[in-house]
């Protein structure tokens, strides 16, 4: 295999999706997020501070036209009920006829069946762009053994960067699986992206707002695979940034709020730690 680091040679692609942030904060692209209660408040937060515009919207009544005013959508399952699937459902086939971008989050996926089973039918029955996920969730979908507590991932019997390709493979789109170091693959691609600080494991939803953040860059990045490494940086390093500033996990989240909107085309080009496996 062949190493490439982001500045190195042959990484300019790579080094240009720096300059999505700013385009992020001139188009002002709506994400509609069908999403869960424990972290909405930090969701909508993290979407305003990286330049996009948030609307929570379940009802499924209304789920259809929202999306038709979106520029991408959001599914989490992090507090499911079967009405929220459905809900989903609508919201996603509308998203697909207008081709518009779904990030899905199948939070606590293998923790138990409900859980799993919807996001294996949200996957199977809608073109999801991407998908964002700890190794137990996302080694759950593919049936690889692994060990979830509540929703967190404690281990998994096989490496994350296999899950991340064949995950992608199977289900036909851009796979993330975050952690401390964080694996991007869309099947034929693959990439680590090393920005972080444990802090973002210590509060709570870290994780969903890497997801809203590959929604928003995916919203102007058809490249689900660079839109999704885009994002990781973003927070990554705004949590580095986050760390410096913070005396504990509780002023942590709201410096992390403040880095993400302070973030500029030339801080993510000097902090970017990003590694692409050819």
């Amino acid at each position: 295999m062949q190493r490439q680091e982001a500045k190195g040679p042959g990484a300019q692609e790579l080094e240009a999706l720096a300059s999505l942030v700013g385009i992020i904060r001139t188009r002002k692209p709506l994400v509609h997020h069908i999403t869960n209660m424990v972290v909405m408040n930090d969701t909508a937060n993290i979407t305003l501070a990286i330049g996009a515009l948030p609307v929570m919207a379940h009802a499924r009544e209304e789920v259809e036209e929202m999306v038709n005013l979106a520029s991408a959508l959001v599914l989490n399952i992090g507090t499911l009920t079967p009405g929220q699937i459905e809900a989903m459902l609508l919201a996603g086939r509308r998203a697909n006829e207008r081709q518009i971008p779904i990030v899905l989050d199948p939070v606590g996926a293998g923790a138990t069946r409900l859980r799993t089973e919807s996001a294996l039918r949200l996957l199977r029955d809608l073109q999801i762009t991407a998908l964002r996920g700890n190794a137990s969730e996302i080694g759950a979908l593919l049936g690889v053994e692994g060990e979830t507590r509540g929703v967190e991932s404690i281990s998994l019997s096989e490496e994350r960067e296999s899950v991340a390709q064949r995950a992608a493979r199977q289900f036909g789109c851009c796979v993330t699986i975050t952690g401390a170091r964080d694996v991007i693959s869309d099947g034929r691609r693959l990439a680590y992206v090393e920005n972080g600080h444990p802090w973002l494991a210590s509060i709570t939803g870290s994780g969903c707002m890497a997801t809203t953040l590959v929604a928003a860059f995916l919203a102007v990045e058809a490249d689900a695979w660079k839109a999704s490494i885009a994002a990781l940086v973003a927070l990554g390093l705004a949590g580095e940034l986050a760390a410096q500033q913070a005396a504990g996990p509780g002023t942590f989240r709201s410096h992390l709020i403040d880095a993400v909107a302070a973030l500029d085309e030339e801080a993510i080009r000097r902090g970017q730690k990003v590694m692409v496996i050819a």
